[in-house]
């Protein structure tokens, strides 16, 4: 093997959203450099950060039918009883909510949970709280979509900008096909995703747990609901 694809073979692919940051990041950390080598060497770290936040890596995910996989890298802040955000049109009850942060230093490349049709896709403007807050969901820019199972279940998925993020980027449009753990969209610096499952589903994941998007389960919708029951607190 050659020390060209040795070096191909390590590094992380970086999404082509992210081009336009490292190149501007770059040539401001050589202009810095130019003059000042501790100003500078800064400034190179602040483009690597930016290479890094932008990272792409391949994922495998499971393919069984019913599985829902998480759609960001992140740890789960929140599982409990919500109500969707009324311009999905997904349901005038709460449903059960997993919510997962993302800081600066996860992927922020997110990934559908299930496969099927995206029915819905809905954008709101907001202002930018922090991601984990629980009144981000009402009051933060964010972006939903619903995709809907060939066996007809619903799964809401919305992000929501974060402190310091501007910007929401959607790969996808309503009526689309798409596949679990395909890429859907992007939010850059800093967010929340949260899935919205059907009525009476039993997660496979906790508050605290942290999540790998386009593998971890967040739960089966195929099995029959466990004995155990845990209290939701409805938002």
């Amino acid at each position: 093997m050659s020390l060209v694809t040795t070096i191909r073979k390590s590094l992380v692919p970086v999404h082509r959203e992210g081009y336009p940051f490292i190149a501007g990041a770059a040539l401001i950390a050589l202009a810095i450099l130019s003059f000042s080598t501790f100003f500078g060497m800064l400034a190179v770290g602040l483009a690597i950060w930016t290479a890094l936040f932008f990272r792409d890596p391949p994922r495998v995910t499971p393919l069984r039918e019913g599985l829902v996989i998480a759609p960001a890298d992140g740890r789960i802040s929140q599982v409990g009883l919500a109500r969707p955000p009324r311009e999905l049109d997904l349901s005038d009850e709460p449903l059960l909510r997993v919510s997962i942060f993302m800081n600066v230093f996860n992927v922020h490349v997110n990934r559908a949970p299930v496969s099927g049709r995206i029915s819905r896709i809905a954008y709101k403007p907001g202002i930018f709280l922090n991601a984990d807050l629980d009144k981000a969901s009402e009051d933060n820019e964010r972006n939903g979509l619903i995709v809907t199972t060939a066996g007809g279940l619903q799964v809401g998925c919305v992000q929501i900008a974060g402190l310091i993020a501007r910007r929401i980027v959607s790969f996808v449009n309503e009526g689309e096909q798409i596949g679990a753990g395909e890429r859907f969209g992007l939010i850059r610096f800093g967010s929340r995703v949260d899935v919205y499952l059907p009525a009476g589903t039993k997660v496979q994941v906790s508050e605290g747990q942290l999540t790998v998007a386009g593998e971890t389960i967040i739960c089966d919708l195929a099995a029959a609901p466990s004995g155990r029951d845990t209290a939701y607190r409805v938002s």
